[in-house]
């Protein structure tokens, strides 16, 4: 098996709980608010694991990749957009709904990659992600 698809099915196992923790921890809360709080905490995290791994010193040169920051910026603007949109989806919709609507993201990642990269939609690779946007609508219009 891969690194990369042992790292996406990781991230797909710590997403489904950020659903189920974030569904339950915004009970009462505005989510707006609770988005920005969890922000701060993952860019505490995140910036102890690249201490941890001896990584502090590639910061700089980040910061100094004027384009790449750029679109690392553009990419934290739609994450951070991505979240607050999550959250005020889960505060008013059952996880179970909203999940699967997110996970609509795999389509338009796939037709924006085709569409920017150039990258090839082989005809399995295209039925694939028809099921998956065919399957997320089901789950939410046939309860």
């Amino acid at each position: 098996m891969s690194a990369w698809f042992f790292y996406a099915l990781l991230s797909a196992l710590c997403a489904a709980f950020v659903s189920i923790f974030g569904k339950i921890g915004l009970s009462g809360l505005d989510s707006s608010a609770a988005t920005a709080v969890r922000a701060v905490i993952m860019a505490v995290f995140l910036v102890g694991i690249v201490a941890a791994q001896g990584h502090i010193t590639a910061l700089p040169a980040v910061f100094a990749d004027r384009k790449a920051l750029l679109f690392i910026a553009l990419s934290g603007i739609a994450g951070a957009l991505s979240w607050l949109f999550y959250f005020m989806a889960l505060k008013e919709g059952e996880v179970s709904k909203v999940a699967p609507i997110d996970k609509l993201s795999v389509v338009f990642a796939v037709i924006l990659a085709y569409i920017i990269f150039n990258e090839q939609i082989r005809l399995l690779h295209g039925i694939a992600v028809t099921m998956i946007a065919v399957g997320g609508l089901i789950l939410v219009i046939f309860p």
